[in-house]
């Protein structure tokens, strides 16, 4: 679910900073974006759904989308180190998925964004 009132859209003049780093007694990444009005530490579960969202669609010919959802994985589901909710793809088609957020961000889609 969506709330709209919580969406902000940062461009790059926004972003201050971007910090990788694994705290100390920890094995996985954490990333914090520093913006121009508020600081956002992600873990790597959800880097990683940012970066394959990427890869999958910059990186392919056609592809113009793709969405991942929460999803809850038992112990015995996941592989070892894994947590216990993961972004995995929704099955949910491109046209479908863009016109859902072309809604949401009419303003930028108009433009071209």
């Amino acid at each position: 679910m969506v709330f709209m009132s919580t969406i902000r859209v940062y461009r790059n003049s926004d972003v201050l900073r971007v910090v990788g780093f694994i705290p100390p007694g920890h094995r996985h990444l954490r990333l914090v974006l520093v913006l121009r009005d508020q600081v956002v530490v992600l873990h790597e579960a959800a880097v990683s759904a940012i970066v394959r969202a990427y890869v999958n669609i910059v990186a392919h010919p056609t592809r113009r989308a793709v969405e991942y959802v929460r999803v809850s994985l038992k112990a015995e589901e996941r592989k070892p180190g894994y947590a216990e909710f993961q972004l995995v793809e929704s099955g949910r088609g491109e046209d479908e998925v863009i016109g859902e957020w072309c809604k949401h961000l009419a303003e930028l889609c108009k433009e071209g964004a």
